[in-house]
């Protein structure tokens, strides 16, 4: 049996990493509204550009959530000044990677008339995309820094500076996609620049932060007086890469499927867009709670705690599960509501509605696989999950989008009964891979 302590000590931990996350569906939904109801051609617009990004944007927090079991891990031995000088080898493999994700998506940008997306909304989606562009190496620093912060158990900081960033994106939005305040009306390009500017001024917030309180001061020791040495350079990537590609793979099936979407035409794009922020609010709660789970985790691994590492991750899965029939519940009551909070468009709407059963089925597994892929990274056994993930998501989930959609002709409904199998094939596959090495480690 579970002691309720762990369930306490995960809630303490990961509701305000969960707070936080919820503050970026807030910014999702906010930005969905005001674009949407500015213009649906716009929503359409940032439907596609978004997908493109948010690929990279969790490919790229794939690749910084490597720091937090090398963190959690120094942090539950005792080891504090180590933890600054692995965080400075991390801001050089994030930037480093930041530049690298630029030059990939400058040459996206190069070929997005080639990707059979509606003509008229391509003078929309090109500016949109740039603004975008030159916001990836600032979200890649304060993931950093977040997951530093995440690893030491200082959940509440990130969680502040991302709802005080959130409410100046918001407020952003209001000002230049409408043009209030003196502000030309930009509309779509409106919404891009104010992203843009609260994510760098939320990443000087934590520098400063960082540089001057005195919770940090044992890790800014170690920051300063630690190194850039190849053997934290290493194990940054060596844990860092397989769970940016797991989760990469996991968005760009969602990615691809917008691919196959903006091949119905723009209102199946927009309705698209409309779920895939609805979508967010499910994924991000989860995997607000299953970082908690991987600092346990990691923490417990650090202390040579077995038994604590299998009762965290558990535990973690049942409050994962809670949440996920918090999310359902309401959405399937209000589902021929939702997409007229969005636009004023009868067409959008009913689509919408009919893409809230798919979406409830696979809560369970999208719940479950970030549970486990978590507790994974937890005990840094990190390989095998992009193995995983290119199964479930590249030979079950796409191919399974364009059977229905295209062969069986169930258009975007058949797209979207697609993610049930992908997410929930993936959650068995990580919770088989865990349940294997906590016996391995156990014997």
């Amino acid at each position: 049996m579970i002691a309720f302590s762990h369930y306490k000590a995960l809630l303490k931990l990961g509701l305000p990493i969960v707070i936080g996350q919820l503050g970026m569906i807030v910014l999702g939904f906010a930005d969905t509204l005001m674009i949407g109801h500015h213009s649906t051609e716009g929503l359409a617009a940032a439907s596609f550009v978004n997908n493109m990004f948010n690929l990279v944007i969790i490919f790229a927090t794939g690749f910084s959530y490597g720091l937090t079991p090398i963190v959690g891990r120094l942090f539950g031995s005792g080891d504090k000044k180590s933890v600054g000088c692995t965080l400075k080898n991390a801001l050089w493999a994030n930037g480093l990677m930041g530049i690298l994700l630029t030059a990939l998506m400058t040459l996206l940008y190069a070929n997005l008339h080639r990707l059979g997306q509606p003509e008229e909304l391509l003078p929309l989606m090109r500016p949109y995309y740039l603004v975008l562009l030159a916001s990836l190496i600032p979200a890649m620093l304060f993931n950093a820094f977040k997951q530093f912060a995440d690893g030491i158990t200082d959940t509440q900081t990130p969680m502040w500076l991302l709802i005080g960033g959130n409410a100046l994106n918001i407020l952003g939005n209001w000002m230049l996609i409408y043009g209030h305040l003196g502000f030309p009306e930009m509309g779509l390009l409106g919404a891009g620049i104010a992203t843009l500017s609260s994510r760098i001024i939320i990443l000087l917030v934590f520098i400063g932060i960082f540089l001057v309180s005195k919770r940090y001061h044992i890790y800014r020791t170690g920051f300063l007086q630690g190194k850039l040495n190849k053997p934290d350079f290493l194990q940054l990537n060596k844990l860092g890469w397989p769970v940016a590609l797991q989760m990469g793979m996991e968005t760009a099936s969602f990615s691809l499927a917008t691919i196959m979407v903006g091949w119905l035409g723009a209102m199946a794009l927009a309705a698209h867009q409309v779920m895939l922020t609805i979508g967010q609010l499910g994924y991000m709660m989860y995997y607000g709670m299953a970082a908690a789970v991987a600092v346990r985790v990691s923490n417990f691994h650090g202390q040579k705690d077995t038994e604590a590492v299998h009762h965290a991750s558990s535990a973690g899965f049942h409050l994962i599960l809670l949440m996920a029939v918090m999310v359902s519940v309401p959405l399937f009551l209000l589902r021929h509501q939702i997409g007229g909070w969005f636009t004023d468009n009868a067409e959008v709407t009913l689509m919408v509605a009919s893409l809230i059963i798919p979406f409830i089925i696979y809560q369970f597994g999208d719940g479950m696989q970030c549970n486990y892929s978590n507790a994974l990274r937890g005990i840094a056994d990190v390989k095998p999950v992009m193995h995983i993930a290119f199964i479930a998501y590249f030979v079950i989930s796409l191919p399974a989008g364009y059977l229905f959609g295209f062969v069986f002709d169930w258009g975007l409904t058949g797209i979207w009964l697609s993610f049930p199998f992908g997410l929930t094939s993936a959650g068995l596959m990580f919770w088989l891979r865990f349940r294997k090495q906590i016996r391995k480690i156990w014997q």
